[in-house]
């Protein structure tokens, strides 16, 4: 378990402490469900990124194949 200090913008803070007391839920605990789900969410979005980049490779290199195979002749 790590220790850090944040510095919060006044909106945020009063707008948490509202739902806080709504939810019955410890400060801390919300701000670490609230980092991990944004860590999973931009962890999804680096991977499509990711998989965007990979496939404009694959792409390119499937073509090459491709059109190796259509001068191919098959009769020989």
């Amino acid at each position: 378990m790590k220790t850090i200090s944040l510095k919060i913008d006044d909106v945020i803070f009063s707008e948490t402490e509202n739902i806080l007391e709504s939810l019955d839920k410890p400060r801390n605990r919300y701000i670490n469900e609230a980092i991990e789900f944004y860590n999973k969410v931009n962890k999804k979005s680096l991977l499509a990124k990711k998989l965007k980049a990979e496939s404009k490779l694959v792409a390119e290199n499937s073509m090459d194949i491709l059109s190796e195979f259509e001068d191919f002749d098959y009769e020989n």
